[in-house]
């Protein structure tokens, strides 16, 4: 029989979810630099490509079930990237939006851990309709701030890549980092946040589902049924 510490242990990954979304994600920025290729190194031929895309994928993804807000948001990000390209006239600039969004993730994700808040335990909270009582348990609390770090160092490698490559204009480099460090990168950083976790959680901890020992006489039930996962591009920005 699994125990309860290795059940908990596999649900990290499912609790977040996220892998389709981060995929589909990363085909506009690609549909984007082939454009752009393939028209002579046309920024406008290269947002045609990325737009037509986003909505392609907007389409599947409503087909999929996929709730309407995020498709909406996604889509609007791809057309937003082009426009700031077709405004400056620089083909990289498509980046520059997703080069600030992770500037801000990893500031946002490491100010969590120092107020207190950290950012993975407030998500998986909502996931599991846990709310706020998480912050109750000090173990658990210690052990988001120090796995949420994991989450701000995704973005600050991303930030670390992006920078250089937007600065000096290499654009199909661009393209193969943002495919790159998406979904692939958003697993690794999914399974080692995971593993920093449950190192950190006592071995009798009782887990991310359950409540804590202090909580457990005083609670009626259950606060809600555990969500399927989360189904986001990029946390904070892919």
């Amino acid at each position: 029989m699994t125990s309860p510490a290795a059940r908990e242990r596999e649900s990290l990954a499912s609790v977040l979810g996220g892998r389709k979304g981060a995929v589909d994600a990363s085909l506009p920025p690609l549909a984007f630099v082939l454009g752009w290729l393939i028209a002579g190194n046309s920024i406008a031929w290269g947002s045609v490509a990325a737009t037509a895309t986003a909505v392609a994928v907007g389409v599947f993804r409503l087909v999929r079930g996929d709730k309407a807000r995020a498709v909406v948001v996604s889509l609007a990000a791809v057309i937003v990237a082009a426009l700031v390209a077709l405004h400056t006239g620089r083909a990289q600039d498509f980046f520059l939006i997703q080069l600030l969004s992770n500037v801000a993730s990893a500031l946002l994700w490491a100010a969590s851990v120092v107020v207190r808040w950290p950012l993975l335990g407030v998500v998986v909270g909502l996931v599991l309709g846990q709310k706020t009582r998480w912050r109750r348990d000090p173990a658990l609390l210690r052990a988001y701030s120090r796995a949420s770090l994991t989450w701000s160092c995704q973005y600050l490698l991303r930030v670390a890549v992006y920078l250089p490559l937007w600065w000096t204009g290499q654009l199909v480099a661009l393209g193969v980092a943002r495919t790159v460090l998406t979904w692939p990168l958003q697993a690794l950083t999914i399974a080692v946040s995971g593993w920093v976790l449950y190192r950190t959680l006592p071995a009798d901890h009782p887990g991310l589902r359950l409540e804590p020992a202090g909580e457990r006489e005083s609670a009626p039930g259950p606060d809600g049924a555990l969500a399927e996962g989360l189904d986001r591009g990029e946390p904070g920005g892919a």
